[in-house]
């Protein structure tokens, strides 16, 4: 499994959202200038994310964007199945219950779903705030005298 580009993108673009939370609405040109990502490919992860009303939006002159929750709300989990669609490793867990025929005898079968329950249970229990107050405790300790 890899995560695509809009799934990376779009879990950088809602973590700058939540570290600038304090500043109101957030111009995309904004975040696509500090995260270095074009503003054209942040404007088509836009409508993903806002169908599931993970987004505030905000037109006009102070317009921009927000986090509809708080930082602690969101799971990388979550935003990658947005951007993803499921986290799956192989095929036939794409739909539950397993739709393969070869599944009843299949002896791989528990070994790709023992990865995908870890995988899901590893990626839903990080926040989008774990990930800033990681970022934080790094800088924290980073100081000369």
């Amino acid at each position: 499994m890899k995560i695509s580009t809009k799934g990376r993108y779009a879990l950088r673009m809602l973590l700058d959202l939540a570290e600038n939370q304090k500043d109101g609405y957030v111009a995309l040109k904004d975040i696509a200038q500090r995260q270095g990502i074009s503003k054209k490919y942040l404007e088509q992860i836009i409508p993903i994310l806002n169908r599931s009303d993970i987004l505030k939006t905000t037109r006009g002159f102070q317009g921009g964007y927000r986090l509809s929750k708080s930082p602690d709300r969101y799971t990388v989990g979550q935003i990658l199945r947005l951007t993803e669609g499921n986290l799956s490793p192989v095929a036939c867990l794409d739909h539950d219950p397993v739709e393969c025929e070869r599944s009843p005898y299949c002896a791989t079968l528990p070994v790709w779903q023992g990865l995908c329950r870890v995988i899901n249970q590893y990626l839903d229990g990080i926040t989008l705030q774990d990930i800033l107050d990681q970022e934080r405790e790094k800088y924290t300790h980073d100081y000369m005298i």
